[in-house]
């Protein structure tokens, strides 16, 4: 699992983080990777298939529309001669 280093934080954000921690009930490493998954993965990111979903029915596809049988018949091989 990958690791970072943090060079040069102050003493005061050092405590900060501490005590923010401390009120989360988590450890100070904890609280950190908890900041950092919020900043870099927001809860209201636009997901691809939540997006195309939501299209579809813009455009007024319903789930029947897009159920097919798959043809299920085995390919020829190819041949080179």
């Amino acid at each position: 699992m990958p690791a970072i280093t943090v060079r040069n934080l102050s003493e005061e954000t050092h405590r900060a983080l501490k005590l923010r921690a401390a009120r989360h009930g988590r450890s100070t490493e904890a609280e950190i990777r908890e900041i950092l998954e919020v900043a870099v993965r927001p809860a209201q990111r636009v997901r691809m298939g939540d997006a195309l979903g939501a299209l579809g029915r813009r455009c007024g596809l319903k789930d029947q529309d897009l159920a097919f049988e798959r043809d299920k018949t085995p390919a020829e091989p190819i041949s080179f001669e």
